[in-house]
């Protein structure tokens, strides 16, 4: 059985337990909290990283390649999703919650205001998107869903949005997916450490 090095309340991990779960992939957890073990086994720092035997995989979206039997990855289309998620809901939603972390005086009020134009900006390209598409590579679910699903359930945490009809039937819509549901609730035991306010109708 392949083993996962993640924690069940990060994003990029509730990404590929996500994909596990709708694959039907068994997997064993390795509890990722202190870095300083988890550095030797992925000097880089980052989680998830699925290990199988001698293989060490790091990166979310190659670990569901790793293990994909072409349901998550039927094309071109599911791949552009993945990414856009990543990079254009992620990366700039970790960055607000990353400056919350930091000492008084040493936040970067810039890079958070980018962040959160940035966000605006992506909200918009995936509401047209979903105007047309149940999930966002088609009619269905694949990596790209994998990957909007967590994003933008901490972004409904980090950075609100209104206004955007579609996506907020999608977010909805994701929540209600089994396979994202459980990764949901694998992360419930740990909302104690996030650090910014956790919105009240966000089960």
């Amino acid at each position: 059985m392949i083993t996962l090095h993640q924690h069940p309340f990060a994003s990029f991990c509730q990404k590929v337990t996500t994909a596990f779960y709708e694959l039907g992939v068994p997997f064993e957890t390795v509890l990722v909290e202190g870095r300083e073990e988890h550095v030797k086994l992925w000097p880089l720092n980052t989680i998830p990283v699925l290990v199988d035997g001698d293989l060490v995989l790091p990166e979310s979206t190659t670990i569901i390649e790793y293990v994909d039997d072409g349901r998550l990855l039927p094309g071109l289309l599911a791949r552009l999703w993945d990414r856009l998620a990543d990079n254009h809901l992620e990366r700039p939603m970790q960055k607000i919650v990353t400056d919350s972390l930091r000492a008084p005086g040493e936040h970067d009020a810039v890079g958070v205001a980018e962040a959160r134009a940035q966000l605006d900006t992506a909200y918009d390209v995936f509401d047209r998107r979903l105007a047309s598409h149940r999930w966002l590579a088609g009619d269905t679910f694949t990596i790209a869903d994998c990957a909007a699903a967590p994003a933008l359930f901490y972004c409904r945490a980090v950075h609100p949005w209104t206004g955007r009809p579609n996506l907020t039937r999608y977010q909805q819509a994701t929540r209600e997916h089994p396979a994202f549901a459980r990764a949901v609730e694998d992360g419930r035991p740990f909302r104690g450490v996030f650090p910014l306010p956790w919105p009240a109708d966000l089960d």
